[in-house]
């Protein structure tokens, strides 16, 4: 009996130290049956149609997703703060995009040419006002020739609302300030140009036109076509004002941008602007010929011919583009319909005034007025 025992428990100790080795054995003794190779991080593995479960292909993962483990059968998607890197087997954070100081060089550009648009402003204010009785700083009202380059001057002043990355409050100010100054500078133009109009209309015997010529006349034109644009300005505000919005439909980056919030409030500022400018263009052209030794209207002519043909170009190219792309194409729209405007009426009055002191005296004057 002892000895029955004795063997039983040899058995037990042998099975025991012999079993581990027999199933470690077998297990590495299995044969792997692969067609493929492993896929790596950044990949997913695709089965092969009519192949059998261990034949697979490898394809890269969708973009903006990725995955860290070898041999995946589905890719994760990045938070949206982040974008896969190059070999989509991690996320990297993605990098801001707006229009800035320190990484664009055109918004240097774009700051500079505000600047010296804005001293030539004040610069022609300084003239206007150190001649301020002379014949041509009188013709066709000069106080409205102040209302004009100060509207100028703040459009210009706008230019800075669009540079740098944009918050709720600039682009709620920037669109708005665009709009009411620039209406109020094309309101001035419009106001000049009916005042040339009526002008020539007057100098005919028993003219009814008469009745029109005032000092009230341009500004109540200029307070109406202002008004309008201001209305449009508060029910805007009030309903759906501009916001800052981050948009992240684009690989490897978030646009900081604005949205414009309705999108009819603010076609409607472009488009009165722009109907504004076509009836100054019309009316200037239609009189530009007409015999005056201070006849505005050619001058006139060309600013508005300057103005439509830069809103014309820049409003597809507005549409087309996103991101700080749309706000350089708009911020140069505003220097060079502004710049155009300058130029074209208030430099060649500032050379005759400088370089002609001769065209500047009443005795000219009388003198074009009986040839």
């Amino acid at each position: 009996m002892v000895v029955g025992r004795f063997d039983a428990s040899f058995l037990e100790d042998k099975q025991l130290d012999i079993n581990p080795q027999i199933i470690t054995w077998r297990q590495n003794s299995i044969p792997k049956g692969r067609c493929s190779e492993s896929c790596l991080p950044g990949t997913r593995k695709v089965l092969r149609e009519g192949y059998y479960i261990c034949c697979y292909d490898c394809i890269p993962c969708p973009e903006g997703e990725f995955t860290i483990h070898s041999d995946s059968e589905n890719c994760q998607r990045c938070p949206e703060d982040k974008w896969p890197n190059e070999g989509r087997n991690n996320c990297v954070v993605r990098d801001y995009e707006f229009l800035s100081y320190e990484s664009d060089v055109v918004s240097s550009v774009f700051s500079i040419i505000s600047i010296l648009f804005i001293l030539i402003i004040l610069f022609i204010i300084g003239i206007f006002t150190l001649f301020w009785k002379s014949p041509i700083v009188r013709a066709n009202n000069r106080n409205l020739s102040f209302v004009l380059l100060t509207s100028l001057m703040f459009s210009l002043l706008c230019v800075f609302l669009f540079i740098g990355r944009p918050v709720d409050i600039t682009c709620m100010l920037r669109q708005i300030f665009f709009g009411i100054f620039f209406t109020v500078a094309v309101s001035s133009v419009l106001a000049k140009t009916i005042i040339v109009c009526i002008a020539f209309k007057a100098t005919r015997p028993n003219s009814s036109w008469r009745k029109c010529v005032g000092v009230k006349l341009p500004y109540s034109v200029v307070l109406v076509c202002s008004s309008l644009q201001i209305l449009n300005a508060v029910i805007w505000l009030s309903l759906s004002p501009p916001y800052q919005e981050l948009n992240l439909d684009y690989p490897g980056k978030i646009i900081i941008q604005c949205n414009e919030g309705s999108v009819l409030a603010f076609y409607l500022m472009l488009g009165y602007m722009g109907f504004l400018a076509a009836v100054s263009f019309v009316l200037a052209f239609m009189v530009r010929t007409l015999p005056d030794i201070y006849n505005e209207a050619k001058y006139i002519t060309f600013s508005m011919l300057v103005f439509c043909s830069v809103w014309i170009g820049a409003i597809p190219a507005y549409l087309s583009s996103t991101g700080k792309h749309m706000v350089t194409v708009e911020i140069f729209a505003i220097l060079a319909s502004g710049g155009g405007k300058l130029i074209c009426m208030f430099l060649p009055k500032c050379y005759n005034i400088l370089m002609e002191p001769e065209v500047n005296s009443k005795e000219h004057l009388s003198q074009r007025r009986v040839m």
